[in-house]
């Protein structure tokens, strides 16, 4: 029988989890999922740069038929980018004493070894997109302390999206901790849905309470007493649609057995006038 090689179990590892593990990564991370990735270029590999762009509204015209209607000023079109470079390396691994345990997963859905290695993954991922998100303290003031998530906290935070004009167009999201969401379902006046709210989107499993104008779900990876509401063009991610596993021998430090390694390379920037887009809860 043909011993197994550590390159022959890298290539299984490859074929079987790899695609499969990013698309876990993007159902499971309620972050990953709202934000903005679409973006113009080609990511292959860490410290590759690709770009962003957003059109400017142009002023237009108010004529008058019968006096100034024949003529009109034109505009010329213009854009802003923003430049993203994938300079983020999330990685997970596992040291094993023998090949046996992974063998004996790899091709597993279910895999036990997979699920544990995502969920560190995502965890480092989802604690910097958080990070980027830092709403503006200017006159109005994102930032708002509250012990309560109530609905006045909560229609005071859709009066701010509305005055800085966040875009009716786009879907806007709130993220709450499970203390701040237990709250809102305490609020009788948050218990039923906005009137016509009849397709609320599902993330990660779960259907969002539309309230306010706000789709609003359960992360239970915030701290206590946390919320964030945005939309999605607070933050830009680029993320390639496979992520990287390697299997080596660990003979080269004096060690017998195997290492596993998984690594997600992304990138990701506060979009223009971000600071604006996002709105942030906290007890203190």
């Amino acid at each position: 029988m043909a011993k197994t090689t550590f390159s022959d179990v890298s290539a299984q590892v490859q074929t079987f989890w790899s695609s499969l593990f990013m698309k876990e990564l993007r159902q499971n991370n309620l972050l990953v999922n709202l934000l903005d990735k679409s973006y113009s270029g080609e990511l292959k590999d860490g410290g590759d740069t690709v770009k962003v762009s957003q059109i400017d509204a142009p002023t237009g015209s108010l004529l008058t038929v019968g006096t100034d209607s024949d003529t009109f000023e034109s505009e010329s079109l213009s854009e802003q980018q923003v430049s993203i470079k994938a300079d983020k390396v999330a990685i997970a691994s596992y040291e094993f004493e023998s090949d046996a345990l992974l063998l004996s997963q790899i091709g597993q859905q279910d895999s036990e070894i997979r699920k544990a290695l995502l969920h560190a993954v995502n965890k480092k991922i989802n604690t910097y997109l958080y990070s980027l998100i830092v709403p503006s303290t200017s006159s109005p003031d994102h930032a708002i302390v509250t012990t309560d998530f109530a609905a006045a906290v909560l229609s005071a935070g859709r009066k701010l999206a509305a005055q800085a004009k966040w875009p009716s167009e786009e879907p806007w999201y709130l993220l709450a901790d499970p203390s701040y969401y237990s709250d809102m379902l305490d609020d009788t006046t948050l218990a039923s849905a906005d009137y016509g709210a009849d397709d609320a989107p599902v993330i990660g499993g779960q259907m969002a309470r539309q309230r306010f104008g706000f789709n609003i779900f359960e992360d239970n990876s915030l701290a206590t007493d946390i919320a964030y509401a945005f939309y999605k063009d607070v933050v830009h991610l680029v993320m390639p649609q496979e992520a990287k596993w390697e299997v080596s021998s660990l003979h080269s430090q004096n060690k017998r057995g195997m290492l596993l390694s998984v690594e997600v390379v992304f990138g990701a920037k506060l979009g223009i006038d971000g600071a604006s887009k996002c709105i942030k809860w906290t007890a203190s």
